[in-house]
């Protein structure tokens, strides 16, 4: 396992100057955005493929920081009921693809998406009920008549530009969210489809983070270090199903915040050495979104916590037997 960092906290800065700060923190790998939902101040697809010396900078400045590119990220909704959006967000995906044959990169993140309830939507639904039968009917559709269509093409454009591995974060609000809708995707689809796993995102559903990455096996292609704080009074009062603002900290049943700060230290070492167990050896790819914390404090406290529990090493001999 390598500790990395998906650039989009330091947007500010350029991305020479976040790279050296990286180094500096001791990060061995990089995940850079590319656009959709994802911040592509340090890595635009449109700009670094018209002019291919831009590509060998990028390149030059990563290997004088002994960084690797772990993985390019589009998250978007490229199956969005508006037809527009989702034109634009496939071609980030495309866009993307082909940036990453370019820079040597097999691996893609971004969002399954989701549709609308029909032809004539305008935004998105996400279904998260089984009752009443309409949402059955919205779900048969979304899958059959939308999704896995898009996600069958999808891989086969991927695929044409060398890309190996697409990983969905699983992500309330679109289709795939948890083991079981990024599985039957998977299978539906073809195994370039795969995880990013995000534990954030699980465990404010109320899942344990750990056994899902067990269920994944095989199947986990990215790995987001990100934690949630779940607020044992407001979900008292109000369950987990939180529309307010990401702003109002203390009125919200959950929210995100820099590893360690959300779950135990005992459940990060946990999930690590799964990660090891099911043979996964790519990023552990911090992604800082803690509202209680700048872009650098809340960098630097997840690389200090992860230096100290993640795997590098290979393990050693059973010498005890």
């Amino acid at each position: 396992m390598k500790l990395g960092v998906l650039t989009v906290p330091l947007q500010g800065i350029a991305a020479e100057q976040a790279f050296e700060y990286l180094h500096g923190l001791g990060v061995q790998c990089v995940e850079l955005g590319t656009g959709g939902y994802t911040n592509h101040n340090h890595c635009n697809p449109d700009v670094l493929l018209a002019d291919e010396s831009k590509i060998e900078e990028l390149k030059a400045s990563l290997a004088k920081n002994e960084l690797t590119i772990a993985a390019l990220s589009c998250h978007g909704n490229p199956v969005h009921p508006n037809k527009e959006r989702a034109a634009a967000d496939h071609a980030v995906f495309v866009q993307t693809c082909k940036l990453a044959q370019k820079l040597g990169v097999d691996t893609v993140v971004t969002f399954s998406g989701c549709p609308g309830d029909s032809e004539g939507s305008q935004y998105p639904n996400w279904v998260t009920c089984s009752w009443p039968d309409d949402y059955g009917k919205i779900l048969d559709w979304q899958w059959n008549e939308v999704l896995i269509p898009y996600w069958k093409e999808a891989v086969k454009i991927a695929a044409s530009y060398g890309v190996k591995k697409i990983a969905l974060e699983l992500h309330p609000g679109f289709c795939v969210y948890n083991p079981a809708t990024l599985l039957r995707l998977r299978e539906a689809v073809g195994d370039m489809i795969g995880a990013n796993f995000d534990p954030s995102h699980l465990i404010w559903q109320g899942m344990d983070p750990v056994m899902a990455l067990k269920s994944l096996r095989g199947a986990v292609y990215h790995f987001h270090a990100k934690d949630t704080r779940v607020d044992k009074y407001n979900v008292a009062q109000n369950g987990v199903l939180d529309t307010g603002s990401y702003g109002d900290l203390s009125a919200r049943s959950w929210v995100f915040r820099t590893v360690g700060y959300g779950t135990d230290t005992k459940t990060w070492k946990d999930l690590i050495s799964t990660l090891a167990v099911i043979g996964y050896e790519g990023a552990v790819s911090i992604e800082h979104e803690d509202g209680l914390m700048s872009p650098q404090e809340g960098l630097e406290k997840a690389v200090s916590f992860l230096k100290d529990i993640l795997i590098t090493e290979d393990p050693a001999a059973m010498w005890w037997i």
